[in-house]
Parts: C-alpha cells; sequence; structure tokens
C-alpha cells in the first residue's frame, strides 16, 4: 500500500521527509524510551529549558521522569571522541511545562546529533542540514541565522568584562537594546571603544555579503578572529542555501549550553524559531565526554497549522447517497473517484462540521 503524503498531517509529513534527508547524509536512526531516571535532569539541570519536570516511581522504586529533553538521553550514551564520529538522527516527543499555566504539553520534535571529534565538514554538514530541513518542511521561504559565541564572548575578554557583568551585557546584546550596553558598559568600567564595538555587534544583521566584512572591522582578538573564520567557513559550505542565511550576533545570550556556532531557523508566518540547535561542547564536558557535539531539533508542533489554507477540508469528496441508492451502487461511484486519487466519504446526510472540496449527490 502507497501511503499519500496528502492523507498525514503537517508534522507527520515533515517526519518522513527528515528522516529520508538525514538518512541520505549518514545519520542513523536513534530510538529511545520516553522515561529517564529523574536523576539525570538533576545533576544537568543548568543544561534544561525547564525546571519541571514530570516525575513517577518506577515499578522498582525508582524515581523516573518523562524526559524533556532529548539531547541528554543521547549524549548519557555516546562515546568520547574517537575516529569516527557519532551521526544520529531521532524523532521524539518531550514534555515540558506549558508557559503560563501549570500542565504539561507534549512537544513533537526531529533533529540530529553529531558528536565526537568535529572538523570543519562537520560543522558544514550540520548547518547544511538545517538550511535543508527547513526547505523540506516549509518550502523555500526559509531563514537561517547564524552566529558564533566566539565573538561575542572574544570581544568581552578584549574588553576586560568583569565575570558579573558578561551576562547582563550578553543579554542586552540579545535584546539589541543599545543604550542599555552603554549603561553596562559604564557599570563595568569597560573602554569606550570597546563598548562601540559591543554596540555595533548588536545591531549587526544581514547576509554573510554585507555582515562578514563589517564584523572582520571590529575583531579585537583570537577568539574572535576564529569565530569569524569559522562562520566564513561554513557560509562556504552551503552552497544556493547560503542566500537564505542571516548573520544574527544578537543570539548569544546562553554561554551555559552553547560554546560556538548557534542555529536558528525561520517558516515566515509563524511566530516564533521552528528550529533550534548549535554546538554544546560543555554538555559534553559536564557528563565526563570527550570532545565535541553540535545539533539541532525541529519543533514539529508548531508545523501543525503552518500552510492550514492548503489543507482546510476533511475530504475530497461527500458522496451523499439517496435512501434509494443501493450499497452496491454507493460502493462503485466511491471507488471510481478513489482510483482517480481523491479522498471520498459515503453518507446518507451531511454529517455536521465536516469539511469537503466537493459535495456530489447520487440518486
Amino acid at each position: 500500500m502507497t501511503i499519500s503524503e496528502r492523507s498525514l498531517k503537517n508534522g507527520e509529513r515533515a517526519v518522513f521527509r527528515l528522516r529520508e534527508l538525514y538518512g541520505q547524509y549518514g545519520y542513523t536512526y536513534y530510538k529511545m524510551s520516553k522515561f529517564e531516571e529523574y536523576d539525570l535532569y538533576v545533576r544537568n539541570k543548568s543544561f534544561l529549558s525547564t525546571e519541571q519536570i514530570p516525575t513517577f516511581t518506577d515499578t522498582d522504586g525508582k524515581l523516573m521522569a518523562l524526559k524533556p529533553d532529548v539531547t541528554l538521553s543521547i549524549v548519557k550514551n555516546a562515546r568520547s571522541a574517537g575516529a569516527a564520529l557519532e551521526k544520529v538522527y531521532y524523532n521524539e516527543n518531550v514534555y515540558r511545562a506549558a508557559p503560563g499555566s501549570h500542565g504539561y504539553r507534549e512537544i513533537m520534535q526531529a533533529g540530529l546529533e553529531c558528536i565526537g571529534d568535529l572538523d570543519l565538514y562537520a560543522m558544514g554538514e550540520v548547518a547544511l542540514l538545517a538550511a535543508k530541513s527547513l526547505e523540506a518542511v516549509g518550502g523555500e521561504n526559509y531563514l537561517l541565522n547564524l552566529n558564533h559565541l566566539g565573538v561575542a564572548t572574544g570581544l568581552l575578554d578584549a574588553a576586560g568584562a568583569a565575570e558579573g557583568g558578561r551576562g547582563e551585557i550578553l543579554t542586552a546584546i540579545g535584546e539589541k537594546n543599545v543604550p542599555s550596553i552603554t549603561a553596562l558598559c559604564r557599570r563595568w568600567a569597560v573602554p569606550e571603544a570597546d563598548r562601540e564595538r559591543l554596540c555595533r555587534l548588536a545591531l549587526l544583521r544581514g547576509g554573510p555579503e554585507e555582515v562578514l566584512p563589517q564584523l572582520r572591522a571590529i575583531i579585537a582578538n583570537e577568539t574572535m578572529a576564529a569565530g569569524l573564520r569559522e562562520l566564513e567557513d561554513i557560509c562556504g559550505l552551503l552552497g544556493p542555501c547560503a542566500q537564505h542565511v542571516c548573520l544574527d550576533f544578537s543570539m548569544a545570550d546562553d554561554t551555559r549550553y552553547y560554546s560556538g556556532l548557534i542555529l536558528r531557523g525561520f517558516l515566515p508566518g509563524l511566530p516564533r524559531a521552528v528550529l533550534s540547535g548549535g554546538r554544546y561542547d560543555n554538555l559534553l564536558r559536564q557528563m565526563g565526554k570527550t570532545g565535541g557535539a553540535v545539533g539541532f531539533a525541529v519543533y514539529l508542533n508548531l508545523l501543525e497549522r503552518y500552510g492550514a489554507e492548503e489543507t482546510d477540508c476533511d475530504v475530497d469528496v461527500l458522496l451523499l447517497c439517496a435512501p434509494s441508492v443501493s450499497a452496491g451502487r454507493a460502493a462503485a461511484e466511491a471507488e471510481a473517484l478513489r482510483a482517480r486519487g481523491l479522498s471520498v466519504r459515503v453518507e446518507r446526510a451531511a454529517p455536521e462540521g465536516l469539511k469537503a472540496r466537493e459535495i456530489r449527490e447520487v440518486v
């Protein structure tokens, strides 16, 4: 039996497309349990986006949790860096507290992780797959935002910013709040020249050809230069996808988790990023692993209403058969339409609330 994509919801359709895409690049499917020992999340809570985790006691007395995160489970079982990279993809549900409510929600995710001794090709491939993932689920009008944390942290190093003020300044950069950056730099005695660089960095946003030359003009040390080189190299590996890239240096507010490249993906009409990820070596160190790690997740729940105007009907044809029409004739009429690739529902009267592209009466 051949499954038509027309019969799938947007999230389900995206899963099939992404699995095919990741398989083409040699990533292998990673399946995990819905549960993990709660202790895993307690020990690594600084790397979680939520502190509220649904728990239960297993039959053997262990405190278990419905997983709020996929990456922790994958890293827990990953090898330390070796000759070969671990390249895996997944589609899983995670469970997190819904913002502004007292309940939990189930979130559909698909994504990939690349773990081990990362090189430029591996980094470029992940960025390319992020771009291709957005195209696969949303078409050609996508936007992939890139940043490298080395740029902002290197500038703060050059400025001699005190440890206590770095987080506040990075938050202000994330908000593109120039007055706040200025005030914070004065409070933390950041030199004027470096303050001006930080303000310029916060507002730098655009395509690689436009932004990279401006970034070169404010390089202050080797940390910044290394971040710039990696961004240049990765953009060079994206080929035609580079036209959908936006360099945005305001994505710099989570230095606990990310340690280099940051990825955010957007589709028209959706209120927030549908793809998120980056390089997260800090998590590997926390869990006693060596090497590097980079990956991203696609939030499939956000896709359920994406392009809804194309799938606003429950069925192609509603076949309304008069009481005098025999079951055999109703079946024959319906099968003739299905043979043409249409979905058909047979009824004696129109169901309330059913949306059909076409209503046909058989008398």
